[in-house]
């Protein structure tokens, strides 16, 4: 039931469906990128360069569009890197067969202009569930999730049964530049991405806690890397082909999507920073334990337990991002999140493949997975370190917003008024603390609503930070 409650919040159905839709390009592109070289060069050492190409332009460029989406609205920026990154696929289906150098070149421009689709959704997730429940939003952020796992599993798919049809793959280039196109258009419709929010005071780079949280969103994403290898590497030394390989990365991501949807029903924790490292040291176990796997079957049986645990970490992830980053930077968060994952998953294929090559290496690979995990857990673990010190910071921040509104009722308006002050700024004035408040001069953490509401409720419009107009 909670997840209908969730379905209700104005502008959700888009931003879950369309939002898969818009993103299921995530999951197909690199891949038919990959076999489209392959099968113009005959080299599968080209195709992965070219989708090196097109993961590294895509971290580097995403921020810094995402930075814009922040500054100017996303509504603007979803609209023109969807048209830009869908013309620029369409570009390369054409000169796949034109030399490696221009393929490559090409390959970087089409990661340099995929657009910000997941801070922008997220962003836009976390403002219309700031004034929520906190179930409500983590069920929100479940949902969200689970759902955007699902891009890894039905990605493939399309991409083998669209070659199947067609001939070759450039056609699943088009495939994926028109969703990308047409679910960045819809994703773009959401009023609440016509938002622009005024620059922080401080860079990304400042915010306590946060380089602790990519350090954990690095270490995971290398893991995830690595058991993408030593799956496919696992079912052809078990006489599978490419078939069985993707199969057995689907069932793992279905696993995910179940745990996801489970954990998005549960009620959340006060503790989120510990929470987060005990799901990532079970996310850690889940890939030891592939070590022991002697078959197919058994295999598949363990990457579903596994991956039961990997859409929870990833949820509260997303839920600490929405925490710790300041209100006016949300977008720039998010992406940064995500090029990290990508960066570090590709390194942590690359280190994969060159350990699967040996004998044992398969177990390795996966050896190499479960202690990125279990370190990105240590790391988030820490008592005195970045992450935990900036939740106990968030945590002192909700308490002065409670106590604020409690406050209220007991509070005057024309008492204010008569000191020649607006009634809520004499409130946030008095009862709110410097640390409550963000780098953009927000106070857009989520239990401030709580003072908001009540404050309205008492007839004193909304509350804002003395330095606001």
């Amino acid at each position: 039931m909670r997840y209908l409650t969730v379905w209700r919040i104005p502008y959700a159905p888009t931003l879950l469906l369309a939002g898969v839709v818009a993103r299921l390009g995530i999951g197909m592109t690199p891949l038919a990128l990959l076999l489209l070289v392959e099968e113009a060069t005959g080299r599968y050492a080209a195709g992965g360069l070219a989708v090196g190409c097109y993961a590294v332009a895509g971290a580097i460029a995403n921020p810094v569009a995402a930075r814009v989406a922040d500054r100017v609205g996303a509504a603007q920026v979803l609209r023109a890197t969807a048209a830009a990154h869908a013309a620029i696929l369409m570009l390369l289906a054409l000169v796949a067969t034109a030399g490696l150098p221009l393929v490559l070149v090409v390959s970087a421009l089409a990661g340099a202009t995929y657009p910000p689709l997941t801070g922008a959704i997220r962003r836009v997730w976390t403002g219309l569930t700031g004034r929520e429940p906190h179930a409500r939003r983590q069920a929100a952020l479940a949902a969200e999730t689970s759902l955007f796992e699902l891009v890894y599993v039905i990605g493939p798919l399309l991409v083998a049964a669209l070659a199947t049809f067609t001939d070759g793959y450039g056609p699943v280039l088009f495939v994926a530049a028109a969703v990308t196109f047409a679910g960045g258009l819809l994703v773009s419709r959401v009023p609440a991405m016509q938002e622009r929010h005024p620059p922080g005071r401080h860079s990304m780079r400042r915010v306590p806690g946060f380089g602790t949280l990519l350090v954990c969103v690095a270490l995971l994403g290398g893991a995830f890397g690595a058991v993408t290898v030593g799956v496919p590497a696992f079912a052809a030394g078990h006489g599978g082909g490419a078939g069985l390989g993707g199969l057995l990365l689907g069932v793992w991501g279905v696993g995910s999507t179940i745990g996801g949807l489970w954990f998005g029903t549960r009620r959340p924790r006060r503790d989120p920073c510990g929470q987060y490292a005990v799901l990532l040291a079970a996310v850690g176990f889940g890939f030891l334990l592939l070590i022991g796997a002697s078959g197919p079957w058994s295999l598949s049986l363990v990457l579903v337990l596994g991956g039961v645990t990997m859409a929870p970490a990833l949820t509260v992830e997303n839920n600490l991002v929405g925490r710790i980053a300041p209100g006016a930077a949300l977008n720039e968060a998010y992406t940064r999140v995500l090029a990290t994952a990508i960066v570090s998953s590709a390194a942590g294929s690359a280190l994969a493949g060159v350990i699967v090559d040996r004998p044992g290496g398969v177990r390795w690979a996966f050896a190499l997975a479960g202690g990125l995990a279990m370190a990105a857990a240590l790391v988030g673990a820490r008592p005195a370190g970045a992450l935990a010190r900036a939740d106990r910071l968030l945590t002192a921040r909700q308490r002065s917003a409670a106590d604020v509104a409690r406050m209220l009722p007991s509070l005057r308006p024309q008492s204010a008024r008569s000191a020649g002050l607006r009634p809520e700024r004499q409130v946030v004035r008095d009862a709110v603390p410097v640390a409550a408040v963000d780098g953009s001069g927000e106070l857009d953490d989520p239990t401030v609503g709580v003072a908001r509401r009540a404050f309205e409720e008492q007839g004193g419009g909304v509350a804002r930070h003395p330095q606001q107009p």
